[in-house]
């Protein structure tokens, strides 16, 4: 198999907040119709897709539930405080600001007006220190 892209696809009520919120981090529409919205940001290597809840393409119908709860959405960035920054200053939803764990990882979190939550991660120190 070789695979030439991929993307991750959320079913949410709005899926033009989720884009709004996706555009303060760098992503771009790729293309839209009525009910969806396909992002792509030219270094996260995946496209972002949201679907509005209940479209009928969405097969199966039986699991075409909203996502949200428990759903997270994590990026890679180089300079976290300062995307916080940026971000937070925009008056997007904090989740958790800054925090490090114990094994390096640096991360923040927002929420967009799906709730799903947008956590950006930088390294401090390698997972293995």
């Amino acid at each position: 198999m070789n695979i030439t892209a991929s993307a991750i696809s959320l079913n949410v009520p709005d899926p033009a907040a989720s884009a709004r919120f996706a555009a303060q981090l760098g992503f771009t529409e790729a293309m839209s119709s009525d009910g969806f919205v396909s992002l792509a940001h030219p270094s996260a290597g995946v496209n972002v897709i949201f679907l509005q809840t209940g479209l009928a393409t969405f097969k199966p119908a039986r699991i075409a539930g909203s996502a949200g709860q428990g759903t997270l959405l994590a990026f890679e960035v180089d300079d976290l405080d300062a995307e916080f920054a940026r971000i937070a200053a925009t008056g997007a939803e904090v989740v958790t600001a800054p925090e490090t764990e114990p094994w390096g990882e640096r991360y923040c979190q927002f929420a967009d007006d799906n709730g799903i939550v947008w956590q950006l991660v930088q390294w401090v120190h390698s997972p293995d220190a």
